[in-house]
């Protein structure tokens, strides 16, 4: 059973502890594979989220996406890149957040992912919550609470 305390974390929504979208790296659906890849290699992350011209949460995309998009038989094709979009290999079956969920949705989900997108009603891109800011928020609570 969940105490009274423990629950007021769970329910709490998650509005707070979001990285704002400004702060978030982010490539375009239409960009190409070689943009994509400078964004990935200069900011180190491992992957990124791809947006519309509306900025609506279209997919996200890693640099491994890319190096596979461009595997050759012989090599790695890299003069293919210019011609490869980003919605051509990202993935589309993403896991996010709503901003209207709680601590609790994100702890579940997060388990599996280092970061969660999280998108407003009308699927627009508002940030992304890491696992790095749910694991600091239960590390102080815990120690608030066990003090």
């Amino acid at each position: 059973m969940i105490s009274t305390n423990n629950r007021a974390l769970l329910d709490m929504p998650i509005k707070d502890f979001i990285i704002s979208s400004e702060k978030v790296a982010h490539v375009q659906s239409g960009n190409n594979a070689e943009h994509a890849l400078l964004v990935l290699t200069k900011t180190g992350y491992s992957s990124i989220p791809v947006l519309d011209v509306k900025y609506r949460l279209k997919g996200l995309l890693s640099t491994k996406m890319i190096t596979e998009s461009i595997l050759g038989l012989e090599r790695i094709e890299y003069d293919r890149l210019a011609d490869i979009r980003v919605d051509e290999v990202m993935n589309q079956e993403v896991v996010y957040l709503k901003i209207t969920d709680t601590f609790q949705r994100a702890l579940d989900l997060v388990i599996n992912h280092a970061f969660l997108c999280v998108v407003d009603e009308e699927g627009t891109f508002v940030g992304i919550m890491t696992r790095r800011i749910i694991l600091k928020q239960l590390k102080k609570y815990i120690y608030q609470h066990n003090a």
